[in-house]
């Protein structure tokens, strides 16, 4: 699927500001992807879907879970998290994109796992650091992103499993795996 088709099958979906996100997701997965060598289509479109169900009422979220037995473990943790596995159910079986890497990198792109691969990271990334977000700590992320993936990857998982905490919410236990893994990873590159 080209970019402007995408792009107009999405923007659909969204309210206006949910569109500039993802079009400043989708720039920034792009940069991304050049810098560390992931495929730039496959980020570009990663980048396009992930945040297809973002706004979708969260009765039908939780139906197209448990109807489908989507990540049916999510429901028990923070909703916003529901969009994800959704985003790429849709995204595969109403939109046609079929490859697991994209896939993939759309339905973690909330909680990371254990084993990301530099799609799926890109994406995260590209998630947290757009040029709209705005909240404590961005800048620094994004400078990160432009050094060293993974570092910028920790410091997001980090600051997220933080924010949750802070606010008295549960943290899903993959996003917990997820930054335990990256740990590992930095800290063994720096040996």
């Amino acid at each position: 699927m080209d970019k402007q088709k995408a792009l107009s099958l999405v923007k659909e979906k969204l309210t206006n500001g949910r569109f500039t996100h993802t079009i400043g997701v989708m720039d920034t997965a792009v940069r991304l992807a050049e810098k560390y060598g992931a495929d730039v289509k496959k980020a570009e479109l990663a980048a396009i879907f992930h945040d297809v169900a973002k706004c979708m009422p969260i009765k039908e979220l939780k139906s197209i879970m448990e109807e489908n037995k989507l990540s049916l473990k999510l429901l028990k943790y923070n909703k916003e998290l529901w969009h994800a596995p959704v985003g790429a159910f849709l995204t595969e079986h109403e939109y046609g994109i079929d490859d697991k890497e994209i896939l993939q990198a759309i339905t973690y792109h909330t909680s990371g796992h254990k084993e990301m691969n530099l799609l799926d990271k890109v994406i995260y990334v590209a998630d947290y650091i757009e040029p709209n977000r705005s909240f404590p700590g961005v800048e620094e992320a994004r400078e990160l992103a432009d050094q060293d993936l993974d570092r910028a990857l920790l410091f997001a998982l980090k600051n997220t499993i933080t924010f949750l905490i802070n606010k008295e919410q549960t943290v899903y236990p993959l996003t917990v795996k997820t930054y335990n893994s990256i740990l590992r990873q930095v800290k063994s590159q720096g040996e």
